[in-house]
């Protein structure tokens, strides 16, 4: 595959760090820890031909528009999160589940830039692998919340892909508290207001009360 364009809004990612929280544009934010295991597994990612974008605050590589892996950094560790990681064979065993709960998300972590020069093989393998799921259709099997979900809130998922997909990513429990602070008041506008205060918090990947 041929070796794609870099995004200039993954370019300000790496410079400033993701702006989600207060440290966001501060040496202190956790993206600048991690700056150079992510600027190399951002080259493995381009090199497997994958579009780059920045989605929920993070860089996000599709393939014909379909989300296919992220790249995030976290306080222990940065990681590449394979949206469909279920349906990977994870033929080396380096997958893991980012919760407990999680049905679909798999990450695989790093604490140091040695590791995945070590690994660029393997993983441009999976993200081949990560490709060709997406390109066969496969869909994985999730087991659905118990709640029906209210209409308001149905409206807005079918109205905005990407809010879809933060909400499938998140784990079941998280999933069922939204579903059940949205159900619960009885007027239809009320049930819309705290949809939309919510909606960021859902794009941001945070359940609830997190």
């Amino acid at each position: 595959m041929a070796h794609k364009t870099m995004n200039p809004k993954v370019d300000d990612y790496l410079s400033q760090g993701c702006m989600r929280c207060k440290l966001g544009g501060t040496p202190d934010c956790k993206v600048h820890k991690w700056e150079e295991e992510l600027k190399r597994l951002r080259a493995i990612l381009l090199d497997c031909g994958l579009t780059e974008e920045l989605k929920w605050s993070q860089p996000c590589y599709t393939y014909q528009k379909r989300n296919v892996v992220m790249m995030s950094a976290f306080k222990e560790y940065c990681s590449l999160s394979f949206m469909k990681g279920s349906l990977l064979k994870d033929a080396y065993g380096i997958l893991v589940k980012p919760g407990e709960n999680t049905q679909v998300g798999r990450q695989v972590r790093f604490t140091n830039v040695e590791d995945i020069i070590k690994m660029e093989a393997i993983l441009k393998e999976y993200i081949h692998e990560a490709i060709e799921v997406e390109k066969s259709g496969e869909r994985p099997k999730i087991k659905q919340n118990q709640e029906p979900i209210p209409a308001e809130f149905q409206r807005k998922l079918d109205e905005m892909p990407d809010l879809k997909t933060a909400f499938e990513a998140l784990t079941p429990g998280r999933q069922r508290a939204y579903i059940l602070y949205f159900s619960a008041p009885k007027q239809s506008k009320t049930r819309e207001s705290r949809i939309e205060k919510c909606m960021q918090k859902i794009l941001d990947g945070k359940g609830l009360n997190d």
